[in-house]
């Protein structure tokens, strides 16, 4: 998958340092992964969620939810934003579910 951007989850990071570790390693395995459907992101994240066509991610251990909108057809992962329990729980994310 092209994972874009790079550079925003470098923001996101610093935004969040703990989740670092954790971020780096997921932009890897994102990165070189072949997915096209939930099926197979689930192959690599078991918890991961798709709503329309927004992923959720569980990061640190479900402390926080890494929010990326996917084009499985273009092989493409917008990384949109690294949320909270109360972030999330806003729904204001869903305004990329399409």
């Amino acid at each position: 998958m092209n994972v874009v951007s790079k550079s925003g989850l470098k923001r996101i990071i610093r935004q969040h340092p703990q989740a670092e570790s954790e971020l780096l390693a997921w932009y890897k395995a994102a990165r070189n992964a072949v997915w096209n459907s939930l099926a197979d992101v689930r192959s690599v994240f078991p918890t991961a969620d798709l709503v329309g066509g927004v992923l959720i991610f569980n990061i640190l251990r479900n402390d926080l939810r890494l929010v990326a909108v996917a084009a499985f057809k273009y092989r493409r992962l917008y990384v949109k934003a690294l949320l909270t329990h109360k972030q999330y729980d806003r729904k204001e994310w869903m305004k990329w579910a399409r």
